[in-house]
């Protein structure tokens, strides 16, 4: 059944939100936040026991291929899709969608990310089977997450009638995608219970998604309409740095799926995060009697719902503090509330203004 699936990982993105441990040269996709393996690998590792290394593919950035592949040699380096600067979602699912349609007219795509922790993989894999037949049936198929809050920081999905049961889990037709709600509208929407996070992952045929792009995105579809065209010839990559750069930038959510008329939700509680600040990485680990997340050569003393992630050659101590993030790299400290950890991104633009590169 199987056999028509494939993986797009997109793993592009620059993760900023986790400095001063991320940085440009070093997104989170190929951080150590959680053990010894890091995100990108992780990310193929729960993939691998439904999929081969040869149906999982990759979009990156034509700096980040090397690295990528080196921590996962087993990929095929011909997996590896270049998109030569970041456009949003939609190009970079589009891109990789020609690519597989290309490689196989039936294949169906399961787009996932590199930066994501999903702490229920056996279920993940179960949904995306599941997801990959109403796919077959021509929808265009969005994992919603069980919300377990009321995030302010998710988009929403509010799902309709029931459509049907596969493998054990129900999927639904989209009434209307929500972007970041206020707090009040975050508390209503999981009161109601006809809500899930969307959690920014999407299971259809490619050519399903390319017809949708033709429909919706026409120049999207022209560039990549131009890119099949000289596909595995010299002059694919002339090409693509020609197009690429002029595309409008757009995520798949407002681009595509908001306008489609076949999309279906499968709601999964998947355990999952887009560890999208500190304050993330700190709830998933374990936490000591006193709240606290101790990662590295830490000493604290008396401290209190404080995480410290060390990963410089300087031992740490911490003492009678409360509520802090401390992330400590070879080069730079930071020290923040927990409740002011997302400010990061203050951070980040204060030194692409003064121009410190090295810190970036």
């Amino acid at each position: 059944m199987t056999e028509s699936l494939y993986a797009l990982i997109m793993a592009g993105g620059g993760g900023t939100r986790l400095w001063p441990l991320s940085r440009s040269a070093h997104p989170k996709q190929m951080l150590k936040l959680f053990g010894e393996r890091t995100m990108f690998q992780l990310s193929v590792d729960r993939l691998l026991p439904l999929l081969p290394p040869e149906r999982i593919f990759v979009v990156t950035a034509a700096e980040q291929v090397g690295p990528l592949a080196a921590q996962y040699p087993e990929l095929p380096r011909d997996n590896f899709i270049v998109e030569p600067l970041g456009r949003g979602t939609a190009p970079c699912i589009g891109l990789g969608a020609m690519v597989l349609h290309h490689h196989d007219p039936n294949a169906v795509m399961a787009v996932v990310t590199a930066d994501h922790f999903i702490g229920r993989p056996d279920t993940f894999r179960d949904v995306l089977r599941a997801a990959q037949q109403a796919a077959e049936q021509g929808y265009l198929v969005t994992l919603g997450i069980a919300p377990r809050f009321a995030s302010t920081g998710y988009g929403y999905i509010r799902r309709g009638e029931l459509l049907g049961r596969v493998n054990g889990f129900d999927y639904y037709r989209v009434e209307r995608f929500t972007e970041k709600p206020d707090a009040p509208t975050a508390e209503a929407f999981v009161q109601e219970g006809v809500y899930a996070w969307n959690s920014g992952m999407f299971i259809w045929r490619a050519d399903r998604i390319l017809e949708e792009i033709r429909l919706s995105m026409p120049d999207l579809s022209h560039a990549l309409e131009a890119l099949a065209a000289v596909w595995g010839t010299l002059a694919y990559a002339e090409t693509l740095a020609r197009l690429w750069p002029v595309l409008h930038k757009e995520t798949i959510d407002y681009g595509i799926m908001e306008k489609a008329a076949q999309v279906a939700v499968i709601p999964a509680d998947l355990a999952w995060s887009d560890i999208g600040a500190w304050g993330s990485v700190m709830e998933l680990h374990p936490h000591d009697a006193a709240g606290n997340v101790l990662l590295g050569d830490v000493i604290n003393i008396d401290g209190a719902h404080t995480m410290v992630f060390s990963q410089g050659e300087r031992l740490v101590v911490t003492i009678g503090v409360e509520d802090l993030i401390v992330v400590d790299t070879p080069d730079t400290v930071m020290i923040a509330r927990r409740d002011q950890s997302e400010r990061v991104r203050e951070v980040v633009e204060q030194l692409k203004a003064a121009h410190r590169q090295e810190r970036l």
